[in-house]
């Protein structure tokens, strides 16, 4: 006997079952392709972080960035970022085209900017901390990432960049919004946003670099999308 589907839960809408390679460049299926900058976009980066040439980096500095005391626990939100944004993306490919490509354009815009940033303009920061005060599993998963991640190359911000980049999504995704979810979403970007400074991976003016790079990203690709209605 056939089930019957529950109304509260979306179809996608491309049935993606029938992709094949030869038909990636038709309508149902095209959209798909902005995904090659993610590659793309990772190479480059990868190039620019360990083999660019650079006499030197400016390090990234405010008075601010002393008054903020490290604590690990930010680093729950700051890893969140990476389920965060491939979250949105698989939300967005499935049952929102048109958001996916908003979204898309959105980080080939600002993720290829801030490139050329750190091309034309090294930056580092120097605010690790050379010895954690505490011995918890969130120290020791930061001392292994400042080992793989260097402190170079941070302002702008490109966590701050992609998480607003998911805020912005789901301001935009088809459809009434229940104002908690709106909660939820900017909360948790602004804690994805402060996680950066809180765990020393960035200056408080990476954050605020970010910005700019946020609103022109914002104005080239969902500007023209109609303001969102609340649902109670």
């Amino acid at each position: 006997m056939a089930q019957t589907r529950n109304s509260n839960i979306p179809s996608p809408v491309a049935d993606y079952r029938k992709l094949r390679l030869q038909n990636l460049g038709s309508n149902e299926y095209r959209h798909l392709l902005l995904l090659i900058f993610w590659p793309v976009f990772g190479i480059l980066f990868a190039y620019i972080e360990r083999y660019y040439p650079v006499e030197y980096y400016t390090p990234m500095h405010s008075v601010l960035d002393d008054l903020i005391p490290f604590f690990e626990w930010f680093v729950i939100p700051y890893l969140f970022w990476f389920i965060y944004l491939a979250g949105m993306l698989l939300y967005t490919v499935l049952y929102d085209i048109d958001a996916f490509k908003k979204m898309m354009l959105f980080v080939i815009i600002t993720y290829s900017i801030t490139l050329i940033i750190y091309l034309i303009w090294p930056t580092c920061q120097e605010l690790r901390p050379m010895a954690f005060e505490r011995d918890n599993i969130f120290t020791r998963i930061m001392r292994e990432y400042y080992q793989f991640d260097t402190n170079t190359n941070v302002c702008p911000s490109l966590h701050v960049i992609g998480a607003v980049a998911v805020q912005f999504t789901f301001l935009h995704c088809k459809g009434k919004k229940h104002i908690g979810w709106h909660i939820v979403f900017i909360v948790t970007t602004v804690l994805i946003c402060m996680s950066t400074v809180f765990l020393k991976q960035h200056s408080i003016i990476d954050v605020f670099a970010a910005l700019p790079v946020c609103i022109l990203g914002y104005l080239l690709s969902f500007f023209h999308r109609k303001t969102v209605r609340y649902k109670n």
